[in-house]
């Protein structure tokens, strides 16, 4: 289950040991700001399953490593997460362009791909060269020709400026290191009147098998995305662990 597999291989990044530096956690625990940043607050005292670092009171997760990259293509998947369900909330149309950011091994890229047709295109984005090997493998497999993989940054998905229709991310973005740099990266990105999807499971929901770093409430995202040229739309509920949470770039 997720709350075993999903937190057997983690990946201690450079970035991390530069927050831990920057943090200068006091030895009685005491919680200290980064003189670098002001989004960010560091506690020497939190949850394991969490790197220390906390955004507008949420902590960070671990990223996964690629050596759990079997992990993401579990039979099971398919039960815990309905993808045919989410894609049918996306409402993607022929020749839209999309960012699957976090797309690890294509698992949401490829079937992305298939609905926007040889006219659209799919930005994989991953910040590991080696998931994006494996989805490159499993693209030729599957003979899709239109998922473009994209090697982006802890702070930058490197796509270009107002290209994409949609950018979706599957539990991905409790995961990122800089959150806020990140959404301000993406955001210019998008068309006018395009659409941020996040897809997390829900914080609210104690029946979800999840670990609690590893979750978001929707309250928690919208708290986030306030910081952002972004406007909710709607939160779907059709998954049954998961929010659908759905913004538009508002200018």
């Amino acid at each position: 289950m997720r709350t075993k597999a999903r937190l057997a291989f983690h990946v201690v990044t450079l970035s991390q040991i530069s927050w831990l530096i920057a943090a200068g956690a006091a030895a009685d625990g005491t919680t200290r700001t980064s003189t670098n940043s002001s989004h960010y607050e560091y506690r020497r005292e939190h949850d394991p399953n969490g790197i220390g670092k906390f955004y507008l009171g949420r902590e960070i997760a671990h990223v996964m490593g690629h050596q759990a990259a079997d992990w993401l293509e579990r039979p099971e998947r398919e039960a815990e997460e309905k993808p045919d369900l989410l894609l049918e909330a996306l409402k993607l149309k022929p020749g839209d362009v999309v960012a699957d950011i976090g797309a690890g091994t294509g698992y949401y890229s490829w079937r992305m791909a298939k609905l926007v047709g040889d006219q659209g295109l799919v930005y994989a984005v991953d910040i590991q060269q080696e998931m994006l090997d494996l989805l490159a493998k499993k693209m030729a497999e599957r003979k899709i020709t239109n998922v473009k993989g994209v090697l982006g940054t802890i702070t930058d998905p490197k796509l270009p400026a107002r290209s994409v229709d949609l950018v979706l991310m599957v539990d991905v973005y409790h995961e990122f290191d800089h959150p806020f740099e990140m959404m301000q990266a993406i955001c210019p990105a998008l068309k006018p009147g395009g659409r941020v999807v996040f897809v997390e499971f829900r914080a609210e929901d104690p029946k979800v098998p999840i670990k609690e770093v590893h979750k978001m409430s929707e309250a928690q995202v919208r708290k986030e995305m306030s910081a952002q040229p972004l406007e909710w739309v709607e939160t779907i509920a059709t998954l049954p662990w998961q929010h659908i949470i759905v913004f538009k770039k508002n200018r």
